[in-house]
């Protein structure tokens, strides 16, 4: 993989974790530990050795413990991360119209805390300066939790599929955008409903399909799952040695 030409991304970092109460009743989502490592660090790894060297974190759901972690952790040469308070009960878009200063008016990339994935970023970013407009999605297309049935036209059960991929993409979590987005942001705004939906109805937004590995910790049953492929020979998003 080649070094993106984008040097900047903000990570969201604020939520509750609701769905996640087993393990986020004392610390944020973002600190849930995956292989012994908060998930937050696996992500910033992702980004790290693929060049990525500021990093903005959108901190707000006890904030305090993202930032004694930063503060405390060694990160690799030349890494750069700012924690900035976009307080407790912000929406996503909301959240990212905050660090607006932040991102000195630059395309930056922008992720959430909980998904993890092995997507060339560089490859990413070639796509989205390729079609000159406001902001990439990566979409993709997830595993379904359960196996279907394969049915024939009179209802025989032909076969079954264990958990197969979905027919349909969805938001990836990985995206990249210019500064003219922030004229579809406002601080209350849910980024994934009116910011994303405007952006479509005006032809501004384009999906960079992704299909290698992608998961998202939404679960305590997903922060399982990924354990359990941390302590496989070879992690899907270990990019780095």
């Amino acid at each position: 993989m080649s070094a993106p030409p984008i040097g900047t991304v903000v990570i969201l970092c604020g939520g509750r974790g609701t769905r996640l109460q087993e393990k986020t009743q004392d610390i944020p989502k973002p600190l849930v530990e995956i292989g012994g490592r908060p998930i937050l660090w696996h992500v910033i790894q992702i980004h790290a050795v693929q060049g990525v060297r500021r990093f903005v974190l959108c901190t707000g759901y006890k904030r305090e413990l993202i930032e004694a972690f930063v503060a405390a952790e060694q990160w690799p040469d030349g890494v750069e991360i700012e924690c900035v308070d976009t307080g407790p009960d912000t929406q996503t878009g909301g959240r990212v119209h905050r660090v607006r200063p932040h991102v000195d008016g630059q395309r930056f990339f922008l992720t959430y805390a909980d998904g993890l994935a092995d997507v060339d970023l560089a490859k990413l970013a070639e796509h989205h300066v390729a079609h000159g407009d406001l902001a990439t999605v990566t979409v993709v297309r997830p595993e379904l939790p359960f196996g279907v049935a394969e049915l024939d036209g009179g209802g025989r059960v032909r076969g079954f599929h264990e958990k197969p991929r979905s027919e349909h993409w969805i938001n990836g979590g990985f995206f990249v955008l210019e500064p003219g987005v922030f004229q579809y942001l406002t601080d209350s705004s849910v980024f994934e409903r009116e910011p994303l939906e405007g952006l479509a109805a005006d032809g501004r937004l384009h999906a960079y399909r992704h299909t290698g590995f992608w998961e998202c910790m939404d679960t305590y049953k997903d922060a399982t799952n990924l354990n359990d492929l941390w302590n496989t020979e070879r992690p899907p998003w270990k990019l780095w040695s």
